[in-house]
């Protein structure tokens, strides 16, 4: 099993907008880097923390599961969608997604500045400076060393 975490800003799209749907797919990813991990690396049942960006509370506030592997993203080839990219192709597509199945929220969020309090998270991508990609992994330490921080107070 491998470990991921997805950025999104809640007025975007929220972990209650997650829970909600219960099984959603993540589209509009326009990033070359993000792309290649859904498409080539994550396998169902992958483990994802949700972490809500440009906002108040910016932190992790839930876990999600990859329900579906990598697929094209069909946003990319309709005129009408934001995500449109009229460069890609339905025959060579250049964009993928994966579908992602809540499954629980936080009891509380884990924000941006306690995890940059912990040494043992200086080399998580989330915490580097000058980090842009919406979609990075998470190793098997850092993720049960963030779950531990569920239950303690910030």
């Amino acid at each position: 099993m491998q470990y991921w975490l997805f950025k999104s800003e809640p007025s975007e799209y929220s972990i209650d907008d997650l829970r909600r749907e219960q099984v959603d797919h993540w589209d509009g990813v326009r990033n070359h880097q993000a792309r290649n991990m859904m498409r080539d690396q994550m396998k169902q049942g992958d483990l994802a923390f949700f972490y809500h960006s440009n906002c108040a509370d910016t932190g992790i506030v839930g876990i999600m599961s990859i329900a579906r592997e990598g697929y094209p993203d069909h946003t990319a080839f309709d005129p009408n969608d934001k995500h449109y990219d009229p460069k890609s192709d339905p025959d060579r597509p250049c964009w993928y997604m994966v579908d992602v199945r809540f499954e629980r929220r936080l009891k509380r969020t884990i924000t941006l500045r306690e995890l940059k309090t912990h040494p043992e998270l200086a080399d998580m991508a989330l915490v580097r400076k000058g980090n842009r990609l919406s979609i990075m992994p998470v190793t098997a330490q850092q993720w049960d060393l963030i779950l531990g921080l569920e239950s303690t107070k910030s």
